[in-house]
């Protein structure tokens, strides 16, 4: 770490070492630590924002080409930054940020570098249709590599091995995915602070842009005579003017311009509400300021905005266990939530109403008006409206679907008696997805068995514990509700049919 801070410094960075310096963690690895009482507002560290590492102040964009940049993808989410990490790093000492690459972890936990057997851990769960293995690797052949070969002038054939291998690849990748942040060109508006709601995302610090704005000056910060000189403020510009909507459409998508990598401020780990430290946003520089007062000898926290453990560990390759609230119990990740395909909700829907005929018109009408066909329950164990409105719009008679269709309006989301079954056989169909029951995953997390597991099947294990903690507290409060109704349904028959006895009796008499 010496080197490190030694580097950080040389590049224009300040550090207040009285405060703060590094420590091993027996739970969370390498982090930050107060070396001192440290009080609320102090400032910790700041970063110039030249320093910060990303498609508009890596020179390689500008060396490749805007134009050939953007005919081989690059363009378009992260490999092009991918690339000019790789490019940076087999720039040894005279790239600005050699010093930075090397502190990088090599190695990670993520599912990305399990082996099959490992991910079979988390079948059921929201982690496997989401790792990207296959994606990824089609860019690294469809984009990257010809990228590469186009360009030997900047790619040596014999660099190649050693620095662009698909290995790399996926490890720069690993980088940006658990390290990054979202970074914007400065607006110049009032020097306010983003919401630093996800600082580490997909990309860690972009999944939940916490905005680190990046303006358009970049300083050189040059360590030798021989360094590559980074992009000036006109080719920064066209940068920008390449990137701005290529989103896919999506407005919420990120630009890939906007994720960056910010030496210093992902040193600091993040544990569920332990947030004690953000990052303020100023016209040169990053600041990261103490939120909270803190001890000597705490750790300083960052905040991840708190996800779901099954991001938590397909970003960062680890889970946050803290206690839980009502209606759970036990310990888990309060963030936790479980989602549930529409596919699965037309199967049981049919199942359950013996629905016949084509349901698909009105998926596809659903697919129209709503644009989501995952729903989404959280630790609350509350029937989301969403899919309440799903299976209501499902269930609606011939005569009912023509109505809804003419008004060209979803039916609202609530929790009625006709539907209890349907939304019954949809969270237990869900709970069958798993490999194993709740009964069987508690016994492995127990004293007795949790010494034995692996790292990674001990994280597996607690993800898709908690998401069938979800799914059995859900199916809980829905089957009383439905004895309560079917309950009172049976005194109001027995009632009816006392009150039918009573009258054919004073009929008798009379």
């Amino acid at each position: 770490m010496d080197n490190f801070t030694t580097w950080f410094r040389e590049q224009g960075g300040e550090l207040d070492a009285s405060a703060m310096g590094f420590a091993i963690f027996p739970d969370s690895g390498r982090g930050a630590i107060a070396l001192r009482d440290i009080p609320e507002g102090h400032a910790l560290f700041s970063i110039p924002r030249g320093l910060t590492l990303s498609l508009r102040t890596s020179s390689l964009p500008t060396r490749f080409g805007i134009e050939a940049w953007k005919q081989h993808g690059l363009h378009e989410g992260w490999v092009g930054l991918i690339l000019c990490m790789m490019w940076e790093e087999s720039l040894g000492g005279s790239s600005k940020w050699s010093e930075y690459m090397s502190s990088m972890p090599d190695t990670f936990t993520t599912p990305m570098f399990w082996s099959e057997e490992e991910i079979q851990e988390l079948k059921g769960t929201a982690v496997v249709d989401k790792i990207g293995r296959d994606d990824a690797e089609r860019d690294y052949y469809e984009k990257l590599i010809p990228a590469i070969k186009s360009r030997p002038d900047l790619f040596l054939e014999g660099s190649i091995p050693k620095f662009y291998a698909l290995e790399r690849y996926h490890m720069m990748g690993s980088r940006i995915l658990s390290r990054s942040f979202h970074v914007e060109p400065w607006r110049g508006d009032d020097g306010h602070e983003s919401d630093e709601s996800e600082t580490h995302g997909d990309a860690p610090h972009s999944d939940d842009p916490n905005g680190m704005d990046v303006d358009a000056d970049n300083p050189s910060g040059d360590t030798t005579a021989d360094s590559i000189e980074p992009p000036h403020e006109e080719e920064v510009s066209q940068l920008d003017s390449a990137f701005d909507g290529n989103t896919d459409d999506d407005e919420d998508a990120e630009t890939p311009a906007d994720v960056a990598m910010v030496p210093m401020a992902d040193m600091l780990n993040a544990r569920f509400e332990s947030e004690n430290a953000k990052l303020f946003y100023e016209e040169h520089y990053l600041k990261m300021v103490a939120t909270k007062p803190i001890n000597a000898g705490e750790q300083i926290w960052n905040t991840y905005g708190d996800p779901p453990n099954s991001d938590l560990l397909r970003r960062y390759g680890h889970v946050d266990v803290v206690p839980l609230g009502e209606p759970l119990s036990g310990e888990g990740n309060p963030a936790d939530v479980v989602e549930i395909r529409a596919d699965l909700v037309v199967s049981a829907v049919r199942k359950a109403r013996k629905a016949a005929g084509d349901l698909q018109v009105r998926v596809d009408f659903w697919l129209e008006e709503a644009d989501d066909d995952t729903f989404v329950l959280m630790t609350d164990c509350e029937v989301p409206e969403e899919l309440l409105s799903f299976i209501r719009l499902l269930s609606l008679t011939k005569d009912e679907w023509n109505k809804v269709k003419a008004k060209g309006k979803l039916p609202k989301g609530k929790l009625e008696l006709e539907l209890l079954p349907a939304i019954v056989d949809v969270l237990k169909e869900r709970l069958k997805e798993y490999p194993t029951t709740i009964e069987e995953d508690e016994s492995l997390l127990g004293p007795d068995s949790a010494v034995n597991l692996s790292f990674n099947k001990r994280n597996a294990v607690v993800v898709r514990l908690g998401e069938k903690r979800i799914l059995r507290g859900a199916l809980q409060k829905v089957e009383a509700l439905l004895a309560t109704q079917k309950g009172k349904s049976g005194k109001d028959k027995k009632r009816t049919r006392e009150n039918e006895a009573d009258g054919r009796g004073k009929k008798a008499k009379r």
